[in-house]
């Protein structure tokens, strides 16, 4: 019985965890439309990195492997190059990303 009570209080604990991890995505989200309203740079790229870590964590937290993710952002940039105008300014900065992250050994 006692075993059973401990696996029940891990599964609250992740839910606590999993709903944490959405505040906290919410939040970094609003602190990246507030760096966009502001000059400069430095506070935006730490609001998207707070982003992009959560998201890694919240994915983590319900049982998506990191390189799966990685796999699937590659998969959804091939797809949307691929469907994007050729020549555009959107394909070429989708195409800029892509190339980023399959030399970044992701």
């Amino acid at each position: 019985m006692l075993k059973g009570r401990s696996k029940e209080l891990d599964v609250a604990k992740n839910l606590k965890m999993v709903d944490w991890l959405k505040a906290e995505l919410v939040d970094s989200v609003a602190e990246l439309f507030k760096a966009l309203l502001k000059s400069g740079t430095d506070a935006v790229a730490d609001a998207l990195a707070s982003i992009i870590i959560v998201c890694y964590l919240l994915g983590q937290r319900v049982g998506v492997n990191l390189s799966s993710v990685d796999a699937k952002v590659k998969e959804k940039l091939r797809i949307t190059v691929e469907n994007s105008p050729d020549g555009s300014s959107w394909q070429k900065e989708l195409l800029s990303v892509l190339n980023f992250l399959e030399r970044s050994k992701r």
